[in-house]
């Protein structure tokens, strides 16, 4: 038996009770680079197919690679920031594959030789404990090319009429973060793997070297997952689930894998060691490619390219740009917003907390950014689908809304409509502001000619106004309101209804 329906999947509570997980988790991190890891080609996303591509990433003959110095600038960040220690010297491999999307029918990779190794990361759960992951390495490489499969029902090759390809990603910048195998973990294995990706994803945010989106392909991770019998001490055969691109869906194939392993073990069968994918719709993995060795890829030195030698000192000043690390600032924002540690753990869940401190820095009150993300544009990001932080409006936007409540320029209710604006890419908030017509209207001499109108419209409200029946004055407010399209001082319209009804 190497395969199995999801009907067939074993219980996940007698999963834990015949078996040990082994997890090791592999994340690729596309580097935000301006150019390319070994050419001058521009790296921006979404760009039309084939218009980022040159001799040298394309691997046509007489093309010679240069190092991206940015990108090991990057990569030492990012092992420093893991606990890695960085390599004295270190050098490329050639990794040998054929693919399609892979032009050079090779992989200018790092093999026995990585930047940075040895390293770790404390991941916080969710009820507070810390799980210790340990990091094999951290090493330089490029990313593939893209496959579009045309037609068919899965996107995938088979099935389809035909296939395109694009190598715009062709020779992007890429560090390839790998843990050790992951024992330990017990139930919480899928918790784990997620909270581990949630972790290095926010800590790479920090680092400002990607931009981490998951939903773009800029943070990938593949999920390597095994069982032992319990009492055992042999690691078994393994399983890798590629690209898998969100939390979720991490600690849903991770789930998955076990169970399924479980099942086909308890009958008798074999995992095969293979490559497979997630499908985000059922949340079941499917069966892509036997799996290689590393003897297969036939790994040798990159003639090409010089061994990179990064000094002490150079080393020690990249530690000094180290910025806070996620972790640390959240205990510290607890402190200082005094936070319980529920209402932490729910900004954190949310993936709002980062991006309300990012409106505290830029000026903004606290309370006002927590209000504007939790509500208002959580609502956004739940009906268009998308995480928080994929909204395109930016912290440094929100805090000019926000100031442009303060200062009575908008209500509440304009300013959602700006909000609005700049989520449909109408500009910045004055833009919008200026473009849709929306600043409060703030001129005593317009606001009384609207209450003029108004108490005239209803004299029997007036009447009670006078003879003391003040919150009558509503009814007149809602009207001065409406005439001017929300744009009126609603506290400023009360006084002078009220002044008029003396």
């Amino acid at each position: 038996m190497t395969t199995t329906d999801i009907a067939d999947l074993m219980d996940y509570v007698e999963v834990l009770e015949r078996f040990d997980p082994v997890l090791g988790l592999e994340v690729h991190v596309e580097l935000h680079t301006n150019t390319k890891m070994f050419c001058g080609c521009p790296t921006t996303f979404g760009a039309e197919p084939n218009t980022q591509v040159c001799p040298t990433c394309l691997g046509l003959p007489g093309s010679l690679p240069v190092v991206n110095g940015k990108g090991v600038e990057s990569a030492i960040r990012i092992g420093l920031a893991l606990n890695c220690e960085i390599a004295r010297w270190c050098r490329f491999a050639r990794k040998n594959y054929f693919y399609p999307d892979q032009p050079k029918n090779f992989q200018t990779s790092q093999y026995d030789e990585p930047i940075a190794f040895n390293g770790h990361l404390d991941v916080v759960l969710e009820d507070g404990a810390v799980f210790r992951v340990e990091i094999e390495r951290a090493h330089m490489e490029e990313d593939t090319g893209k496959s579009l499969h045309v037609g068919g029902a899965t996107g995938r090759i088979h099935g389809a009429d035909y296939s395109l390809l694009d190598y715009n990603r062709a020779g992007v910048p890429l560090i390839e973060i790998v843990t050790k195998p992951i024992t330990g973990t017990g139930a919480r294995a899928p918790e784990i793997a997620k909270a581990y990706v949630g972790a290095l994803r926010d800590l790479l945010r920090a680092l400002d070297v990607s931009d981490v989106r998951m939903d773009q392909g800029s943070l990938r991770c593949d999920a390597n997952v095994s069982l032992m019998p319990k009492g055992a001490s042999v690691f078994g055969t393994r399983t890798e689930t590629k690209n898998v691109n969100s939390l979720r869906s991490v600690e849903r194939a991770v789930s998955y894998e076990m169970r399924r392993h479980a099942a086909i073990l308890v009958d008798g069968g074999e995992i095969v060691q293979e490559t497979r994918h997630f499908d985000e719709s059922t949340g079941a993995t499917s069966a892509g490619r036997r799996k290689e060795t590393a003897e297969d890829y036939r790994y040798f030195p990159e003639p090409d390219l010089v061994p990179v030698a990064p000094s002490t000192e150079w080393v020690e000043q990249l530690r000094t740009t180290l910025p806070e690390l996620p972790w640390e600032r959240r205990k510290r924002v607890q402190a200082e917003w005094n936070l319980s540690d529920l209402e932490l753990r729910d900004l954190v869940s949310a993936g709002a907390l980062d991006l309300i401190v990012s409106t505290v820095d830029a000026g903004a009150e606290s309370d006002a950014a927590r209000s504007w993300w939790v509500s208002y544009l959580a609502q956004q990001a739940n009906s268009r689908g998308v995480e928080l932080d994929a909204l395109p409006i930016t912290p440094a936007q929100v805090a000019k809304v926000i100031a442009l409540v303060a200062d009575g320029t908008l209500t509440n209710k304009l300013a959602r409509q700006v909000v609005d604006g700049v989520l449909a890419g109408e500009g910045e908030p004055e833009e919008v502001v200026a473009a849709r017509g929306l600043k409060v209207v703030s001129d005593d001499s317009a606001l009384l000619a609207a209450v003029d109108e108004a108490l005239a419209a209803q004299p029997d409200v007036a009447e009670k106004i006078r003879s003391g029946k003040v919150q009558a004055a509503g009814a007149v407010v809602g009207a001065v309101m409406k005439a001017t399209k929300g744009q009126a001082d609603a506290k400023r319209v009360r006084e002078l209804v009220l002044e008029r009804c003396k």
